[in-house]
């Protein structure tokens, strides 16, 4: 629906008023804030022809306006085009990405806890391309019954996984010296093509440790399947306290793996966000895509009621990401 600029100007100020201050909208509160020199009478007359297109809506007869999911929807998708980051978070980003020695479950708990921590609303991460990772190095370490560990040094911090096989500290020691050789720089999904022609050509070469290497392909080959996801509810408290009703629509999604899941694994090159309906049962959530080498390795989002702070939540986001994918895009 094509809006003027002015009433767009008008709609922007009545949703981050709204979301601000939980006060219907009313003229006189509009003439407040705007720029625009214009009149009350025609101020009160945008609002009436925004209610009637089905942006705002009146409570009470003779009370002011609030949005509506429509307009929440057109503020979101109008006015995220041009998102300013601010650098409250940069510094948390930058050291958590910077310090290689963490596990890649620890790295996506820190990055839910600063944006949980940043914008006050529950964030959940969801990592659903690990054949994305880039390899670094590799290394295997015999355990006690019959056990290994191993470590894969990737882009976005280690990969642990034990596996059941008895090998011995020189086997291992080759078996990761090999894999490292051949497939530092590789993404992971490179790896589990076509680890299977290198083979071919090595055989005299891994012979020796060659059930150590087939065991490692097999759990990576199980993790890739899998989907890696980290729930930080910060944030919910204040939500109970304040919208109580609001607060049991996100808390009913944050204990539904399958919900969030299917919200978070989507195809978005770019900062979205998902509007709750008037009067529905689902919450709203921002999201963002973390990009690896251009592929997507993983999904943040974050879920509030219908009136959140849709821009600061996307700032917050923005910053965090493009943080991530500059510091390990490579």
């Amino acid at each position: 629906m094509e809006l003027s600029e002015r009433k767009i100007k008008i709609l922007q100020i009545a949703v981050e008023e709204f979301i601000k201050d939980s006060a219907p909208i009313t003229s006189g509160s509009v003439k407040d804030r705007t720029s625009l020199e214009v009149s009350t009478a025609t101020l009160r007359a945008e609002l009436n022809a925004l209610e009637a297109m089905g942006f705002l809506k009146q409570l009470h007869t003779s009370g002011g306006r609030v949005p509506t999911a429509q307009g929440y929807r057109f503020y979101v998708e109008n006015l995220l085009k041009n998102i300013k980051a601010t650098n409250t978070e940069l510094e948390d980003v930058r050291k958590l990405i910077e310090n290689r020695t963490q596990s890649l479950s620890e790295i996506v708990s820190g990055i839910a806890k600063i944006i949980s921590k940043a914008t006050n609303y529950p964030t959940v991460v969801l990592v659903n391309g690990i054949e994305n990772l880039v390899l670094q190095e590799f290394k295997i370490i015999p355990l006690l019954d019959e056990k290994s560990m191993v470590l894969i040094g990737t882009n976005y911090g280690y990969i642990t996984n034990t596996m059941d096989v008895s090998a011995s500290a020189q086997n291992c020691e080759d078996a990761s010296n090999y894999l490292t050789k051949y497939f530092r720089g590789e993404t992971m999904g490179f790896m589990l093509e076509n680890i299977g022609q290198f083979k071919k050509g090595m055989q005299g070469e891994i012979k020796a440790f060659q059930n150590v290497v087939d065991n490692i392909v097999l759990g990576l080959s199980k993790l890739n399947k899998q989907k890696l996801l980290k729930v930080q509810a910060d944030g919910v408290v204040d939500l109970v306290e304040k919208e109580q009703n609001e607060a049991k629509k996100v808390l009913k999604t944050l204990n539904n793996e399958e919900a969030l899941i299917e919200v978070l694994d989507s195809d978005e090159q770019d900062i979205s966000a998902v509007v709750a309906d008037d009067n529905g049962e689902k919450c709203s959530v921002v999201k963002a895509p973390i990009i690896v080498g251009g592929n997507k390795l993983a999904s943040i989002g974050v879920f509030g009621p219908q009136k959140m702070d849709y821009m600061g939540i996307a700032s917050a986001l923005k910053v965090v990401i493009d943080e991530l994918n500059k510091q390990k895009g490579e």
